[in-house]
């Protein structure tokens, strides 16, 4: 497997459990076609109520498996007890996954407020903490840098941010955003409320305007009038949108660089062309041809 060709320069990748037959073949390929860029670890997502675990954990598991990468499983607290997240937990280690993603979590679709199952855990930094009571996991949490939408204020965000690294969370990851400014800023207050692990700034290739603003619109993200007018009038022009949209990312990736950033997260929506053409602009390179995709035996 080559290595990547950006000495210190690390890349990691989000993927999401397929729900067909075609969305699995899809996110293979997608797996196939990024896994020579030798990312640090990929991480696949957990659905609103636990709706997706099965299919997460057999993500995951083939990962581990099958390719040469380092998978972080998502897990959350919503609509299970606290024995029935550790069960998910425990299956993980058992097939060898140190490596947990661990958020509170959506709540389940029809209700705005998250409300913890009976014995359920109550917030992230119980599930870290509970985590660590199981096994030796890495353990990842996000962070905000525009801060949570529940959150009562900055600080309050913030405070709660170092209760997750206080827990036992050694890397943080963050939510998406599109100006190099807001991620800085935050990184700055992190660190002078004490907060000392790695944060990664967390990429979303922009394929589709109208998704992001509805993506940023639940997650509290802002999107600026100058990307609006990027978009404008490419509804029916995927070509030049994707031009565009791999130009936005990877100048927002070389601003951040240029302030010491030196790994980034992409949330590729089980779609490898976008993000590979930004990783190339960043100088992360693999193999000189992508990987065949192996059909599931």
């Amino acid at each position: 497997m080559s290595m990547n060709t950006s000495p210190g320069l690390g890349v990691s990748f989000e993927f999401f459990p397929p729900k067909t037959p075609e969305m699995e073949k899809s996110l293979w390929k997608a797996i196939a076609r990024l896994e020579p860029l030798a990312p640090r670890f990929v991480s696949v997502t957990y659905g609103a109520g636990g709706s997706t675990r099965r299919r997460t954990h057999d993500t995951v598991a083939r990962i581990a498996r099958e390719t040469s990468m380092a998978p972080a499983a998502h897990l959350t607290c919503v609509g299970a007890s606290r024995e029935e997240v550790n069960a998910v937990a425990r299956d993980y280690h058992a097939a060898g996954v140190r490596r947990i993603v661990a958020l509170r979590g959506d709540p389940p679709e029809g209700e705005s407020r998250f409300t913890p199952a009976p014995d359920g855990y109550g917030s992230s930094v119980e599930l870290i903490e509970g985590l660590r009571r199981i096994g030796d996991f890495d353990i990842y949490a996000a962070a905000y840098p525009e801060i949570h939408p529940e959150a009562r204020s900055a600080q309050a965000d913030l405070d709660f941010l170092k209760r997750k690294v206080d827990a036992g969370a050694s890397l943080l990851i963050t939510q998406f955003f599109f100006d190099a400014d807001i991620f800085l800023r935050f990184r700055d207050r992190a660190a002078a409320a004490g907060i000392e692990v790695p944060i990664v700034p967390g990429i979303l290739p922009v394929t589709n305007f109208r998704t992001v603003q509805r993506f940023a619109a639940m997650c509290g993200a802002s999107v600026p009038a100058w990307m609006a007018h990027m978009f404008e009038d490419l509804d029916d022009d995927p070509a030049t949108r994707q031009m565009v949209a791999a130009v936005t990312a990877a100048e927002l990736c070389a601003k951040l660089r240029e302030a010491g950033v030196k790994d980034f997260h992409f949330y590729t929506l089980n779609r490898a062309d976008l993000t590979y053409a930004i990783c190339h602009i960043l100088g992360v390179r693999g193999a000189a041809s992508p990987i065949e995709f192996r059909e599931q035996k």
